[in-house]
Formats: C-alpha cells, sequence, structure tokens
C-alpha cells in the first residue's frame, strides 16, 4: 500500500510502518505524535539513516540533543544512544533505513522511557 497502513505498528508515542524488509536492510516511515517521544535506546546490530520528511524532530545522540526539520539527516550509529521527540504541534515523520548485521524489534536496549518499557 503506498500509505503504509497494510503493516502499521502502534506504540505508545505514535505509529511506524515497515515499507521494506529485506535480509539486508530495513525501512521504516516513523510517525511521532506531538508531545511524545521514543525510549532512549540503542541497537547491537544495526545502523540507522533517519531523514525528516514532515515536522521538527527533537533528536538526542548519546549526551547531545538537537533539532531537525524537513529534509535534514541524521546518522545513528550502532551502540549510540538516542532518542525522537516530538515538541511541536504537528506529527513527527521521518524515514528510516537500517543497515547492518540483523534487524528485529528485540534489538532495542532501553536506557529511560516514559511508558515503563525500560530495560
Amino acid at each position: 500500500m503506498a500509505d503504509g497502513n497494510g503493516n502499521r505498528t502502534d506504540r505508545p508515542w505514535g505509529s511506524f510502518f515497515v515499507l521494506d524488509d529485506l535480509a539486508y536492510t530495513k525501512v521504516k516511515r516513523l510517525l511521532v505524535n506531538p508531545g511524545q517521544r521514543l525510549s532512549l535506546q540503542s541497537h547491537e546490530h544495526r545502523d540507522e539513516h533517519w531523514v525528516v520528511v514532515r515536522g521538527e524532530a527533537t533528536v538526542t545522540l548519546n549526551e547531545t540533543t538537537s533539532k531537525f526539520g524537513y529534509g535534514q539527516h541524521i546518522f545513528v550509529p550502532r551502540g549510540t544512544k538516542h532518542r525522537i521527540a516530538c515538541e511541536g504541534k504537528e506529527p513527527v515523520e521521518i524515514i528510516e533505513v537500517q543497515v547492518g548485521d540483523a534487524f528485529p524489534e528485540e534489538d532495542i536496549v532501553r536506557y529511560s522511557d516514559d511508558y515503563g518499557r525500560a530495560n
């Protein structure tokens, strides 16, 4: 489906859509609702490349937090603590391309989480 609704996964912070899932890469569309944020997390088996395609994302990479807008790119190397937040009134939409050894959802180490899911 063009809008990705056929493979939507809801989360407390919004939702994601798997656009492609291959042995060598996974591509997702992330929608983060206003006032929400993902857990502070890292991955052992994958790097992530993010492109903001709508809204403004507040992104934490290790100890640094910055704002990114439409068309800006963020590279998240494996092992980096990271988080996406939506502090604005419009949702944030990000295209995420994962590359690495493996892409399971279980490859998430959560350090803190607003929804009680920290490891």
